[in-house]
């Protein structure tokens, strides 16, 4: 919580409640990272489908054929930027995806991050469906769906 409190502005902020249902969900396959004894960034993913978007302050929802990582949320302490702690987070969960078969990855980028997914790969993904269009403007009006090849 303190790492997503020093990231993101009152409006992004989960609750603990919300963090810990998706822990306990059988789709997670979120990271930490530790330094010291304390945690000092994170990745909030899950496996899913391309085009589902998950709503800010929603479940990480399970599905019965998975063909995506779903990047929800990655966040570290300013105080440990240019660490190659995101990197660190990233690497292995799409490495591990790709292992699993998933066909793809995807997010929705938030606060101008659209430039820092594509560095990675990510580039926008046109969403057809009402519902997930509805998804994705709760996140503000600047919020974009990435999404990435990781198999062929």
């Amino acid at each position: 919580m303190e790492v997503q409190r020093a990231c993101y502005g009152e409006g992004f902020v989960e609750s603990a409640e919300v963090f810990a249902r998706r822990l306990a969900s059988p789709a997670n396959c979120s990271l930490a990272a530790e330094q010291g004894g304390r945690i000092v960034g994170y990745l909030a993913a899950y496996r899913s489908l391309l085009g589902k978007v998950t709503p800010l302050r929603g479940d990480f929802e399970a599905v019965d054929a998975p063909n995506t990582l779903y990047v929800h949320d990655m966040a570290v302490l300013p105080a440990c930027a240019d660490q190659g702690i995101a990197r660190a987070l990233l690497a292995p969960l799409l490495h591990g995806a790709r292992g699993e078969g998933l066909r793809h990855s995807a997010l929705v980028a938030v606060q101008g991050a659209q430039g820092y997914w594509a560095r990675h790969g990510y580039a926008p993904w046109a969403l057809h469906d009402t519902a997930q269009w509805q998804r994705l403007v709760g996140y503000g009006s600047d919020a974009v769906y990435m999404a990435m090849k990781l198999l062929k």
